[in-house]
């Protein structure tokens, strides 16, 4: 079955202006992803790692990339098709909660 990564973005504030019975839902739902295999966890601090021209590896604080957003969490989810993973993070925190998800296909390498 093919493998998606997911990330998620999203905001305190939006988290808190989104009605309290549509977070518990959303939460409900992450839980029952959860009950399937869905592995699934929050970001933490990230680090940016280099090391060009395999001359040693060089470390940096922080994301390369930048969003409007700051990035919530992250899932690694099997589903059928691309469509089907989109189902399957619609009703998470941070769909819901005025965030945003990506869901990356992931192929195997050769």
């Amino acid at each position: 079955m093919p493998t998606f990564i997911t990330i998620g973005y999203g905001d305190q504030d939006g988290y808190d202006r989104t009605d309290p019975a549509v977070r518990d839902a959303a939460h409900a739902h992450d839980e029952r992803l959860r009950a399937t295999g869905v592995r699934m966890g929050v970001a933490g601090a990230p680090v940016q790692v280099r090391n060009p021209d395999g001359a040693g590896a060089e470390v940096r604080d922080g994301a390369f990339l930048t969003s409007a957003l700051p990035i919530g969490g992250f899932a690694v989810i099997e589903a059928a098709s691309m469509a089907e993973a989109i189902e399957l993070v619609s009703g998470t925190p941070c769909a819901v909660a005025h965030g945003v998800v990506e869901v990356w296909p992931l192929r195997d390498t050769p």
